[in-house]
């Protein structure tokens, strides 16, 4: 019996056992000492034991199968955890966990190496990517939303900005010669901090002064008190990132609510500072097109076409160390809860149920078609066929059409 109690000890090393219930660790040592479960099994247990608690199901001790082969156990456990990641998330009788109220953390200006000028993060040739050029004016985020990938690489707790930002910003040469796109909303939510340290003021200056360059504010929150206060240059977008309310309530804690982001880009937009709206990620669940659907015929009553610079659609997709973060978190989350397939070499939904939810969307947006631009972003190449109805040939032909459009809405000129 000692042999085998070390070899459970062994394989719960580097896992999240110690995380769990105590009646859960119990029970899974318990088991898997009777059947003598193998060290990836355990190691398999315990990930979907963690996952049962996240997702606010059943525990493993109500639903473990009873069978004296431990093959037909593990197989039948298995199926379970497929079943339930299966079935359209409900979110009707979630309850969240460890939520809190308002994000704590601490702020640090420092000298930071390097620009933090560069390409989209995500960016690559196996899916189309319309090669956005980021700018770190902030590194990690005050928002809390459950799928995010920015806790994977900042410290979450600790909004960190570069003293030197100002400076570099002015000595930044941009080929005049060439319309640049650049995002501000990669590292960091584009507003929620406002102008602290100086960065909008640095950024509205970057803008004013360098006219062949489209810049993006991508942001959940509603804080445009310095965009009402100040002139806008007109080669800024101001974009929001909306999801459904239950969504929003579920999943993107401390964010503002469904209501006053679209409130806050109705304000922006009356100031003549042109917006667009990310659907980034739509998340499959119960009810879910009805629910997105009322967002998109909100947003087509509430702007006109041309007050509209883009609509983007995406949905979740993870790479491991950022579904590792999540289940390292003592809260719960249905985000996971999806069946997840390959998707060039990250996890993502199956290509069915993208198809469901892009041309949903795309459909729904009708009156825009020919007056604003739409794009799906880090999806196939075929997916926009299927979606769309049509597709780009190469990423610099997503960019060309994808610049053009920006600066026709603009009013700005187009230079590449």
């Amino acid at each position: 019996m000692n042999q085998y109690i070390e070899k459970f000890e062994a394989a719960t090393k580097n896992t999240f056992y110690s995380k769990l219930p105590h009646a859960e660790k119990e029970f899974i040592k318990t088991k898997s000492l009777e059947l003598k479960f193998s060290h990836q099994e355990i190691k398999q247990i315990i990930d979907m034991t963690r996952d049962f608690g996240m997702w606010n199901e059943k525990s493993i001790c109500e639903i473990f199968p009873e069978h004296e082969q431990k093959k037909v156990v593990f197989s039948r456990l298995r199926k379970i955890y497929e079943d339930i990641r299966s079935t359209p998330n409900s979110y009707e009788n979630f309850e969240l966990k460890n939520v809190a109220k308002e994000q704590k953390y601490t702020f640090k200006t420092e000298a930071k190496e390097g620009f933090g000028l560069g390409l989209c993060p995500v960016a690559s040739e196996k899916t189309r990517c319309c090669n956005l050029l980021t700018l770190d004016a902030v590194e990690s985020c005050g928002f809390d939303c459950s799928y995010c990938s920015i806790a994977s690489f900042y410290n979450q707790n600790t909004i960190t900005f570069d003293s030197n930002f100002a400076n570099k910003l002015q000595n930044l040469n941009l080929d005049k010669n060439k319309t640049y796109h650049i995002g501000t909303g990669q590292a960091s939510d584009s507003l929620m901090w406002g102008n602290r340290e100086g960065i909008l003021d640095a950024l509205f200056l970057f803008a004013k002064e360098n006219p062949n360059m489209i810049l993006e504010f991508k942001t959940k929150s509603d804080n445009i008190k310095y965009f009402l206060e100040n002139d806008v240059p007109k080669n800024i977008l101001c974009t929001w990132s909306l999801n459904t309310t239950t969504i929003i309530e579920n999943e993107e804690h401390l964010a503002a609510s469904l209501d006053k982001r679209i409130g806050a880009a109705r304000k922006v937009a009356d100031k003549g500072v042109k917006v667009g709206f990310h659907f980034h990620p739509i998340v499959e669940y119960e009810n879910y097109l009805n629910e997105y659907q009322e967002v998109y015929e909100n947003l087509l009553l509430q702007f006109q076409a041309d007050e509209v610079a883009l609509v983007s659609f995406g949905t979740l997709t993870f790479i491991k160390p950022v579904i590792k973060q999540l289940r390292s978190r003592d809260f719960r989350s249905k985000i996971t809860q999806m069946p997840l397939v390959d998707a060039n070499g990250k996890s993502s939904y199956p290509h069915a149920t993208k198809v469901e939810m892009f041309s949903h969307a795309y459909k729904t947006f009708k009156p825009w078609h020919k007056d604003v631009f739409f794009y799906l972003c880090m999806e196939d190449h075929g997916m926009w066929k299927e979606t769309f109805g049509y597709e780009y040939s190469t990423n610099n032909d997503f960019e060309r059409a994808m610049l053009s459009a920006y600066a026709n809405k603009l009013d700005i000129g187009f230079l590449i």
